[in-house]
């Protein structure tokens, strides 16, 4: 049995999300873990470890079968493992079951378009779904309600820097002088030949652009929202 599939097993029983957890865990370096993935090998005396200390079955955390426990606070019990851990083992690398910790970043910043573009400031984290991830991807939580009923304030979004092509229809992060980062739809303005910035909420007003400043002020298309309904 491969070491990822077991890895994997043995994060979600012991409820360790990240390597440096698993090492505390289990009272080894951080590189051990390293060198278990690089030989696709667990090592026997982790089995050893976990059953010590929780009454995890080795069979169980090696091949998926069997009960969960073989140990618990009132002796010998053992436990079947619940349905969702009971699962083919493979569904755990995939991207949707797999996450991370990543920054959140407020949009409130000052922004001029004769400065050069202020830094982020962190407001927060997020665990995310590996599936949700590239790596030019930025954090945003929404400040404000032009953009309701579409997107709520508070929302979590998540913006490709890499995808700075304007296309008609879609909704970008830009920087705005006086509000920091904001949120708008993007339409192609035909008789101008430029751009024009929308709001979803009424008494917003519209933001015509020409293509140069538009580039200066983009920050990336949003690419997917986490907010309550």
């Amino acid at each position: 049995m491969g070491f990822t599939e077991i890895y994997e097993r043995i994060k979600l029983a012991a409820n360790c999300r990240t390597q440096v957890e698993l090492a505390e865990l289990l009272n080894i370096r951080q590189s051990s873990i390293s060198d278990a993935k690089r030989r696709d090998s667990v090592p026997g005396d982790w089995y050893m470890k976990l059953f010590e200390r929780f009454g995890l079955n080795p069979d169980w955390l090696k091949y998926g079968v069997g009960p969960l426990y073989l140990r618990t606070e009132k002796g010998y019990c053992p436990q079947e493992a619940p349905q969702a851990l009971a699962q083919n083992a493979a569904c755990y690398g995939e991207d949707l079951a797999r996450s991370s910790v990543v920054e959140v970043h407020d949009m409130a910043c000052a922004y001029t378009d004769e400065a050069p573009r202020p830094t982020l400031s962190v407001s927060g984290r997020l665990p995310l779904p590996h599936a949700f991830l590239t790596p030019s991807l930025c954090v945003l939580r929404l400040r404000g309600q032009a953009m309701e009923p579409m997107l709520r304030e508070g929302a979590f979004l998540g913006v490709d820097t890499r995808d700075l092509a304007p296309v008609s229809g879609r909704t970008y992060a830009l920087f705005a002088p006086l509000e920091g980062l904001v949120i708008r739809q993007l339409f192609l303005d035909g008789p101008q030949q430029g751009y024009v910035l929308r709001s979803c909420a009424p008494g917003y007003p519209e933001t015509p652009l020409d293509a140069a400043l538009l580039q200066r002020r983009l920050l990336g298309r949003v690419i997917w929202t986490l907010q309550e309904v």
